[in-house]
């Protein structure tokens, strides 16, 4: 089985979160806590909270997403078209950046508040997806209980807008901004790395014919 890097990322978030399962010091030194970075300089629980998970399901939900668009992104990254022998590297950049960049604004809104903490690898597992979605956007997708019938580029705006409605309504225990940063900077990590780079393969514009094409043919 080939070791990529999609694949270490799984297999070490996994260990660790499990071992977090029965270790709440594990839990308490590797979260994300606004106050802790503050005040202690803390900085790098920005990316040691996407190693550790709520339960089973935030964990499975979450790795589950990671393989099934991880390998993809990837190879993507990988090929000669876009960024060649760099792509392992970039991508590898990409996830670990995002960990950082999709708990900015929480941190800015949270700075002192002693009761909030944030865990799980949402943010940079939302940034694979979305750059998932750039690549191929008439890839079908589905939103929990819907299986998988809404073409990449519908399901995207679609779930950053239910993302940003259940944020505001905060009644649940998710962190619905650090997905919504996460996909934003996956798309423009990627975007401007392919622009600034000038690849054969622009994603801006491929992804605009693919859905242009996808819409004609369904007489659009």
């Amino acid at each position: 089985m080939n070791l990529t890097i999609t694949l270490s990322l799984l297999l070490f978030t996994t260990a660790v979160s499990i071992g977090g399962f029965s270790n709440r010091k594990l839990i308490d030194d590797l979260i994300f806590y606004p106050p802790a970075i503050t005040k202690r300089h803390q900085w790098y629980r920005f990316f040691t909270c996407g190693l550790i998970h709520a339960d089973w399901g935030h964990l499975l939900f979450n790795m589950l997403s990671l393989y099934l668009f991880g390998d993809f992104v990837e190879q993507a990254f990988t090929s000669p078209i876009l960024f060649g022998g760099q792509g392992k590297t970039f991508y590898l950049i990409l996830y670990i950046s995002a960990l950082f960049f999709c708990l900015i604004p929480t941190f800015l809104h949270h700075l002192n508040d002693s009761w909030y903490k944030s865990l799980g690898a949402s943010g940079a597992v939302s940034a694979i997806v979305f750059v998932g979605i750039l690549f191929n956007p008439t890839a079908k997708l589905g939103f929990f209980f819907i299986p998988p019938v809404i073409p990449g580029y519908i399901f995207g705006p679609l779930y950053l807008l239910l993302s940003s409605v259940m944020g505001r309504q905060n009644r649940d225990n998710i962190n619905h901004s650090a997905h919504i940063w996460g996909a934003l900077y996956g798309l423009a990590f990627t975007l401007v790395l392919a622009f600034l780079l000038k690849t054969e393969y622009q994603p801006a514009t491929e992804f605009w014919w693919k859905v242009r094409a996808h819409l004609s043919s369904m007489g659009l």
